[in-house]
């Protein structure tokens, strides 16, 4: 049988400026259309952004603090237990977490209108960065439902 198409982890390549495979997966999430040359140059305009405002740091440097600093450690997921349907708290795969973080910086990011969306993008890295903004709010929000949904951790099986 012919071989399938693969995860797209292993197909992977790091970004031409910083050779990060992290920078490929965020541009891959921010692209639309299949316009990835379009998206590489939102990105990097974004890292030229930060790289002005913040001179002592690295870009590259704070994308990928932002990405940690906003990736959540537990989240609630539904699970019904006879009739009745409970917010469990279970933990989150560092995939997941990953996946998630992107998710989060760049609807924040697409939240702030009125601006380019490089701009918007170099403020929500600056922001997650210094732990404060919109994607940081979120997931203290999820954290503060898994927190408060602790009493129905045991119908995690």
């Amino acid at each position: 049988m012919a071989k399938r198409f693969t995860a797209s982890k292993t197909q992977l390549i790091g970004d031409p400026r910083y050779d990060s495979k992290l920078v490929s997966k965020f541009v891959n999430c921010l692209m639309h259309d299949g316009k990835k040359s379009i998206a590489l140059g939102v990105f990097y305009d974004a890292m030229d952004e930060i790289s002005k405002r913040l001179p002592e740091e690295e870009p590259v440097e704070v994308f990928n603090q932002a990405v940690e600093n906003v990736k959540p450690h537990i989240e609630v997921r539904s699970k019904r237990v006879g009739g009745a349907t409970y917010q469990v708290p279970t933990p989150v795969s560092a995939k997941r977490q990953q996946t998630l973080s992107i998710r989060w910086i760049l609807e924040a990011a697409r939240g702030r209108k009125g601006r380019p969306i490089a701009q918007s993008l170099a403020d929500e890295f600056v922001s997650a960065f210094k732990r404060e903004g919109v994607s940081i709010t979120k997931r203290e929000n999820v954290h503060r439902m898994a927190e408060a949904n602790k009493a129905f951790s045991h119908f995690a099986w």
